[in-house]
């Protein structure tokens, strides 16, 4: 049950911003917190009581905030969570419900890094060269969709053992578990022999390391840009912004 008078937030979680966000509303006075993880997040256990498992698609959505009527959301969901960001969005505006996107700043290029923006997996055929060993810091979701790289030795990092074989000829997946630092990310690519990084621009420090050594060694990055942030939607990237939003409402 609610406290009497305190705002009720439902949070969509997954990024590591979200493992913030939940902490200092849980701390605040004055606040009612539903977490909702589309699916259990690595690492360390969330800070707060959340539940796990999706809505069933936007009736399902609608139905938990008629039921549950929360005052506002916010979606800090992973970056590349394309499809639960526009359902959410379509759904808050339909029902006029204030809306946060809370995610962290994009990475940008400096001096040294050799990246290219692609908006797309498919752009990736004309751009890195055939018999080239490449190095996908993608993960598994949507990872079908680089079968355009045949005729390139594939190489896709997992952070826990894959559930099936790689979707197409030329892959490989290589398990590995974090943290990664720039020496042991730089030890990695020589001996793998790589030629390109295909890297999502997910931002923050935890996974910088490839890209600073992607640099170091002179290797190019492709990189897949974000999808695009939902119009007329307030954003946050930073946890004080997030803080001084919700405190408004």
């Amino acid at each position: 049950m609610a406290k009497d008078g305190a705002k009720k937030i439902l949070l969509l979680a997954g990024s590591g911003e979200s493992r913030a966000l939940a902490q200092a509303l849980a701390w605040r006075e004055g606040f009612d917190l539903h977490a909702r993880l589309a699916r259990p997040m690595r690492g360390r256990a969330f800070p707060v009581a959340a539940t796990t498992g999706g809505f069933g698609g936007a009736e399902g959505f609608r139905s938990f905030l008629a039921e549950w009527q929360p005052d506002a959301v916010i979606d800090a969901t992973h970056p590349y969570a394309e499809a639960i960001t526009a359902r959410t969005a379509e759904v808050c505006a339909e029902l006029g419900l204030p809306l946060l996107h809370h995610e962290r700043a994009p990475w940008v290029p400096g001096p040294g890094d050799d990246w290219v923006e692609i908006a797309a997996p498919e752009d990736c055929r004309s751009l890195i060269p055939e018999r080239a060993c490449v190095f996908l810091g993608t993960g598994r979701a949507g990872l079908e969709r680089f079968a355009c790289l045949e005729g390139r030795r594939i190489i896709c990092r997992q952070l826990d053992m894959a559930d099936g074989p790689f979707p197409f000829e030329g892959g490989e997946f290589l398990l590995s578990v974090p943290p990664f630092s720039v020496e042991e990310e730089m030890k990695l690519f020589h001996r793998l022999e790589v030629d390109w990084l295909v890297v999502k621009n997910a931002g923050g420090a935890g996974a910088r390391p490839k890209l600073d050594a992607a640099r170091a060694m002179g290797l190019p990055v492709a990189m897949l840009a974000r999808p695009p942030a939902p119009e007329g939607v307030a954003r946050a990237e930073s946890l004080q912004d997030a803080m001084d939003w919700v405190e408004a409402l």
